[in-house]
């Protein structure tokens, strides 16, 4: 079904377009390209189908500004010849999370939430034979005090990514396109686009400026977060920008290579790019908590989100900001079962052939340490998955394959703690007690820059 905002047949000319109208108005916000579908609102039990959000762009994990990618600043830059950075997590001293572990957990949690003030937090760990932890602290709602619960829905932020290349890699294994292929066969008007192909796109080294660090998308936003967004406004923000980098020269994290994939996929499939991750991926993982929300839809019930990336940096409810801005970077909702599965999925490749699943966890080296990124996942000390972050939400779905042990951690905030996403000091608290040698981290950052989660 093709959504009221779907863009029209020739995509280069909306694209230039586009620019020539943001160039045109400068620093003043861009018009309206099209109204946001009225909230809607779906019950937990019922399973939801994704529909085709008009261009609903990204999943970043923090501020407006800052670009989708794993967790708390966008890694600089690295060889791209070079290997995984973690190697082969040991994972079998897994503790058993029972008696002391668990008061160990408790008390880190609680520490955790008062030194960062978010609202609320809900925290989940599996391990085979080693059993099960869940948490959740805070409120999910400020205002009602409401408490916060695993089973609430949230928004996923960059987490999202996992998912769009995902489905490109369905696309990859049905042989409607390959990794190498250029960007310019399927999506006219991007710069360079001969030279940068899809696999490029997928680990982040096409070089393509990130939208979301563009002054006038995030003053557009910013005045009027409940807007809807379509891709060709969010292309147009970055296509004005040259290249900071050339193809493969450098991991850059950048949401505008997301944006992009979810384009090849509606090309190479002839499907919505939400219809055709809902028949290719959410059903066959049989996951029935995950969408992609077409405009501010948010089923019930979630907690509500709290986020100080505001026209005037106080803090403000951002539950029903419209996330179309992030797309297929970054628009989803879920919740902490789907989530739980579906680390599993991404990282085992259930879904994939042997031999994609090979290509996408290759994970070449970022300029953090022990960590790497391969085609929209990463490896975080051991840890293989992808966080999240956008105004008023973070998440990390991370899976341990060694210790077959799965970690979800959702918070109803994006407010950085000394230049550090919250969700990744939690994740650093629980990992730091029952995978010492796999500690999940990602260095502080000026407080501006954006990590793999950032949306």
């Amino acid at each position: 079904m093709t959504h009221p905002c779907a863009r029209p047949p020739r995509f280069r000319s909306t694209v230039r377009r586009a620019v020539a109208t943001i160039l045109a108005a400068a620093a003043l916000p861009t018009a309206l390209a099209c109204g946001g579908p009225a909230d809607t609102t779906r019950s937990p039990e019922r399973p939801r189908s994704a529909t085709s959000a008009p261009a609903s762009p990204v999943a970043r994990a923090e501020e407006p500004g800052r670009t989708a990618g794993p967790s708390s600043a966008s890694p600089a830059s690295a060889s791209p010849a070079q290997a995984s950075p973690s190697g082969s997590p040991a994972g079998g001293n897994f503790p058993a999370l029972s008696g002391e572990v668990v008061r160990k957990l408790d008390g880190a949690l609680e520490d955790t939430l008062k030194r960062t003030g978010v609202p609320g937090v809900s925290v989940g760990l599996w391990a085979a034979g080693k059993g099960s932890y869940v948490r959740a602290l805070g409120v999910a709602d400020r205002k009602s005090k409401a408490r916060m619960s695993p089973d609430l829905y949230m928004r996923i932020g960059s987490e999202t990514k996992t998912f769009t290349v995902t489905a490109l890699l369905t696309l990859v294994d049905q042989r409607k396109v390959r990794l190498d292929d250029p960007v310019s066969r399927y999506v006219d008007g991007v710069p360079g686009g001969d030279g940068i192909t899809l696999r490029q796109l997928a680990e982040m080294r096409s070089g393509l400026y990130n939208y979301t660090d563009d002054p006038n998308f995030q003053k557009a936003l910013k005045a009027d977060p409940e807007r809807e967004f379509v891709p060709a406004e969010l292309l147009a923000y970055a296509f004005q920008h040259p290249s900071p980098s050339g193809p493969g020269s450098r991991f850059q994290y950048s949401n505008t290579n997301t944006v992009l994939l979810g384009l090849v996929i509606e090309k190479a499939s002839g499907l919505p790019f939400g219809d055709y991750l809902q028949r290719n991926v959410l059903d066959p993982a049989k996951l029935k908590h995950t969408v992609l929300p077409a405009g501010r839809a948010f089923p019930n019930p979630h907690a509500r989100g709290y986020t100080r990336q505001t026209k005037d940096g106080k803090e403000a409810d951002a539950t029903n900001w419209n996330p179309s801005w992030a797309w297929a970077a970054g628009a989803m909702i879920s919740d902490q079962q789907d989530l739980r599965a579906w680390a599993r999925v991404v990282a085992d490749g259930t879904l994939l052939a042997k031999a994609t699943q090979a290509q996408r966890t290759t994970f070449l080296p970022t300029s953090y340490p022990g960590i790497g990124y391969g085609l929209g996942l990463f490896d975080n000390h051991g840890w293989v998955g992808h966080n999240g972050s956008l105004p008023g939400y973070q998440s990390t779905a991370v899976y341990l394959p060694a210790a077959k042990a799965t970690m979800v951690v959702l918070l109803n905030t994006d407010t950085a703690v000394g230049g550090s996403e919250p969700s990744s000091l939690f994740a650093e608290a629980i990992t730091k007690i029952v995978t010492p040698d796999h500690v999940y981290a990602f260095p502080p950052t000026n407080g501006t820059g954006t990590s793999p989660s950032s949306s």
